[in-house]
């Protein structure tokens, strides 16, 4: 269960970076789209540190770091 879970915290890392870096083009560009993109990919953004912080807090669990109770 860790292995996948450290596998599956990897991709999402992996699309984060990927996402940032989608933005930071985006902010080079002028045309009139440019700023719903910025706005689409901020959430977009979020919503995956989200589920990267999921990832990690699931992983702490399996792995014993974080004890419940």
């Amino acid at each position: 269960m860790a292995s996948a879970l450290t596998i599956g915290l990897y991709i999402a890392i992996g699309l984060l970076v990927v996402v940032l870096v989608m933005g930071l083009i985006n902010l080079t560009r002028t045309d009139d789209g440019q700023r719903s993109r910025s706005n689409q990919l901020m959430r977009m953004r979020v919503m995956v540190q989200a589920v990267v912080i999921g990832i990690l807090v699931l992983l702490g669990i399996v792995v014993g770091s974080i004890q419940l109770f």
